[in-house]
């Protein structure tokens, strides 16, 4: 049964809302995802909340007392509160009716089982965690492994991440490690790297994919660095015959990661 907290002083509503703040969700070891569906699609991969926050008005939704269920069943905690608190934990006007608490998954690169997907995505130096979460989104969407971050990309488990991969963090594998690190491991076993690059001829149709290809993307503004590009097996141009010089970043993963998933259907 749900225990209700209405004040704002206190210390385990204080705890939840510190995890907006990466210092204290890696100190913790733990992070936020807010709404009923993204809740629901964590339970579902397996994922079972350390606890869960709902509003007055969530209180008899069949699928809350669902979600609740399982996460007193394994020993969290259900609270109950206003829809203000809701606001401030969230530190949106019109928050969510449900937040859930998680405990983030460290995994290594050794961990990963290569062959396991047809693809994965590589981010080097990613900043926008919108950007992040789109691209889980879409590795979701292809079925692809996961997602490898390399060299202080930003917080895979930040609110703004978690949101916008709308449940596929929890579907997809996330890695953290640095660029040398990754390329030390990619040579040890079966992989065909493939950079996403302006300084090609290469359309990004006209090369055949192996499986498993680790489809590389830079940063935002300044793309892959010489020195992941050269480390590349193959690097890919997607043709723009507009007036805009490029395409967001999570776009282009988008129309790569298809081409691979295509060809790998075919």
């Amino acid at each position: 049964m749900a225990r209700q907290i209405t004040s704002h002083s206190n210390e385990t509503l204080k705890r939840i809302r510190s995890l907006r703040e990466k210092k204290y969700r890696v100190r913790e070891g733990l992070f936020l995802a807010e709404g009923m569906r993204i809740v629901a699609e964590a339970v579902e991969a397996g994922a079972v909340p350390r606890m869960l926050v709902h509003g007055e008005e969530a209180a008899g939704h069949p699928l809350l007392r669902r979600l609740a269920a399982v996460t007193e069943n394994a020993g969290g905690d259900v609270i109950e509160t206003t829809r203000e608190i809701l606001a401030k934990l969230s530190s949106k006007d019109n928050p969510q009716s449900l937040l859930g608490v998680f405990a983030a998954r460290e995994t290594a690169l050794e961990e990963i089982d290569r062959t396991a997907a047809f693809a994965w995505v590589v981010c080097q130096s990613l900043k926008d965690p919108g950007n992040l979460g789109t691209i889980l989104r879409t590795a979701d969407a292809v079925g692809a492994g996961g997602v490898i971050l390399l060299d202080q990309s930003c917080d895979p488990y930040s609110v703004e991440a978690v949101r916008a991969s709308m449940g596929a963090l929890f579907t997809q594998v996330v890695v953290q490690t640095d660029g040398a690190s990754f390329l030390r491991w990619l040579r040890q076993g079966p992989g065909q790297l493939v950079g996403a690059s302006l300084n090609t001829s290469h359309d990004y149709q006209a090369v055949r994919y192996e499986r498993p290809t680790f489809v590389f993307m830079g940063n935002e503004q300044s793309g892959l660095p010489a020195d992941y590009e050269a480390a590349c097996d193959a690097l890919v141009k997607i043709p723009m015959v507009g007036k805009a010089d490029s395409l967001n970043v999570a776009v282009s993963c988008a129309v790569l990661l298809y081409e691979v998933f295509n060809q790998a259907r075919r």
